[in-house]
């Protein structure tokens, strides 16, 4: 039992030092993931739904594209660091692009969870759900660029 609590505390140390910042966002995004993927199991009866081995496979590549999305996230963060870096500027922010695409798609998996959790029948605190919209909306706004405002050369 110690050599499994000292392997986990290893595993944990090192994905907290390589991913920095990062850490928290993806352990929330992977704990909801698990949790739509179970609560989705247990609404499917409550929907007259029946669980099929290809729509739950296809749950689970949905659920590490997400994954795939903050990859993607924390590559553009590298380039913006690089970029800026090689201009002489010095950037305030580490994987930020990254943790507003986790934030989201950590909002976009409790909103899934909350209606997987109303259709097997629980009632929801009503203030629950706008709360987690409230999250999901600023992280939209947040990562908005506004491409409105292009130069009349452009």
């Amino acid at each position: 039992m110690e050599k499994i609590k000292v392997m986990f505390t290893a595993l944990i140390g090192m994905l907290s030092s390589l991913l920095g910042v990062l850490f928290i966002p993806v352990m929330l995004l992977v704990g909801t993931n698990v949790i739509d993927y179970v609560t989705g199991l247990m609404a499917s009866q409550n929907r007259g739904e029946k669980v099929k081995s290809y729509k739950s496979i296809k749950g689970i590549m949905k659920k590490v594209c997400m994954w795939l999305l903050v990859v993607v996230g924390a590559i553009v963060d590298q380039l913006l660091k690089y970029s800026a870096d090689t201009i002489g500027i010095t950037l305030p922010f580490t994987f930020l692009v990254a943790c507003i695409v986790a934030i989201w798609l950590i909002c976009n998996e409790l909103l899934s969870i909350l209606e997987n959790i109303s259709d097997i029948g629980v009632k929801l605190p009503p203030f629950l759900l706008p709360v987690v919209s409230y999250i999901k909306d600023q992280a939209e706004t947040k990562g908005k660029i506004d491409t409105d405002n292009k130069s009349e050369g452009e």
